[in-house]
């Protein structure tokens, strides 16, 4: 039963308590100081929007309609910025992350329901990580795709170290893998010399986008990579790693300054996600090559077409560094989603190592059993399973936010209220189109 929080158990719990309010937020210091104190968990959930996930369908998008769909992935973006900063207000000012606050509004089946459902997207996220790493590993050093899956396991060493020194090492290390994935693609962008005003008429919409079955299937793919649902359950998790002041001023400042970081972030990752298609449509799309749709077949053909094997080599870099940055996130979403969903507490190995064999055990026998074609697949079946589970983040997170009784003075406004219904639903029809396009030859 309810009470007049609007929560069934007023004693709410604390997730990831080994770095709860562990980063202090200094007092009557400058705007700057204050920023960076708040600055971090953004890059934390930027790295869900650069993941090896979205390298395949920003690929294909360049390649086949050059820089017309730049406009899906900036749209997607603005859903991303205003999902997050949800995310991160439900966190702030009710103290529970996304899975906790399943946990305290809907009955315990509906609450099962959806744990299993975020399971199954943290599984489907982790396998796009280790897929996309081994495939890293396979372009840098020819290490054999299965072997490369079962060398990703050996991760779970370096995040519970880093985890164990402090929750600003690991915010560190995302940083520093995220400046080298700029540098990478910013690199890319100069050898491919795009043409600026196509890059400048892709931010304007055309029908073409909705007219054309082939270039909605992409777009439709693009909007489903570039929202992830573990992110929503993580950013109302790690923004409580700030120890602000839990008063109404406090809060405000604090959503203030998080939305903020996580704006700017998202802005990063819009940019490398636009990256990625930009290079796509200057050489592929520019050459002729429009079938161009695989991550091996982009490594492939960068050293012929822009002339340089430095190319090729900087490209698989900026992979690697995708998937380690998305296994360190992963990671931390898994252990949220559990323990706010279940209230079970388990040792960071025992969580990691659980969902990292759920993804290695199929990537490891689909690699050794049909290499590159197989992963390929597995990469896109992974986004899918994203896709589908995504509403079922989305609008309970719309619901919490846009609840007067559970948020009080921080309810959602009238604008927001409507701009998020109207993401929600969407997400919800784009994903079904996709999911019906993925599948629909089963039922033919």
């Amino acid at each position: 039963m309810k009470n007049s929080t609007g929560w069934r158990n007023p004693n709410k719990t604390t997730t990831l308590s080994e770095v709860f309010s562990s980063i202090n937020v200094p007092k009557n210091v400058s705007f700057l100081k204050k920023l960076l104190a708040f600055s971090g968990p953004g890059a934390l959930i930027a790295v869900g929007y650069m993941d090896p996930g979205n390298w395949a369908t920003d690929i294909a998008g360049g390649a086949k309609f050059g820089y017309t769909l730049i406009f899906v992935i900036f749209l997607s973006n603005l859903f991303a910025m205003i999902l997050q900063h949800l995310s991160l207000k439900l966190g702030i000012v009710t103290g529970r992350d996304l899975a906790q606050a399943c946990r305290d509004n809907y009955s315990k089946p509906v609450s099962f329901m959806l744990w299993m459902l975020a399971e199954i997207a943290i599984a489907a996220c982790d396998l796009a990580e280790v897929i996309g790493s081994a495939i890293a590993l396979n372009l840098l050093f020819n290490i054999p795709l299965a072997i490369g899956v079962l060398i990703t396991s050996a991760d779970v060493l370096l995040i519970l170290f880093f985890q164990h020194k402090g929750f600003r090492y690991i915010e560190s290390i995302v940083v520093s893998l995220i400046i080298i994935i700029i540098f990478s693609f910013g690199f890319e962008m100069f050898l491919s010399v795009p043409d600026i005003s196509g890059i400048m008429s892709g931010f304007i919409p055309t029908a073409k986008i909705i007219s054309n079955p082939e270039m909605l299937y992409i777009a439709i793919g693009i909007l489903g990579a570039t929202v992830m649902p573990h992110n929503l359950y993580l950013h109302s998790s790690i923004v409580q790693t700030r120890n602000f002041e839990k008063t109404e001023s406090g809060k405000k400042e604090a959503v203030k300054f998080s939305t903020m970081d996580s704006n700017f972030a998202l802005f990063i990752a819009f940019f490398i996600n636009a990256a990625i298609l930009i290079v796509s449509a200057s050489v592929f799309n520019k050459a002729g090559y429009e079938d161009v749709a695989d991550i091996n077949d982009a490594y492939k053909l960068l050293t012929p077409l822009l002339g340089t094997s430095i190319a090729s080599t900087v490209f698989a870099v900026a992979l690697l560094a995708s998937g380690q940055n998305s296994t360190l996130t992963g990671t931390m979403a898994g252990q949220i989603i559990m323990e706010g969903f279940l209230n079970i507490r388990l040792k960071p190995w025992v969580r990691r190592l659980i969902t990292r064999m759920i993804a290695i055990i199929p990537a490891f026998f689909v690699t050794l059993l049909s290499g590159e074609n197989g992963t390929a697949k597995l990469l896109i079946l992974s986004q899918v399973i994203l896709s589908l589970q995504l509403s079922f983040a989305v609008f309970p997170l719309v619901f919490f936010t846009n609840d007067k009784l559970k948020m009080g003075t921080f309810v959602n406004k009238k604008w927001l209220v409507l701009a998020s219904y109207a993401i929600a639903v969407t997400i919800l029809i784009f994903n079904a189109i996709l999911l019906f396009e993925t599948f629909k030859d089963w039922f033919v």
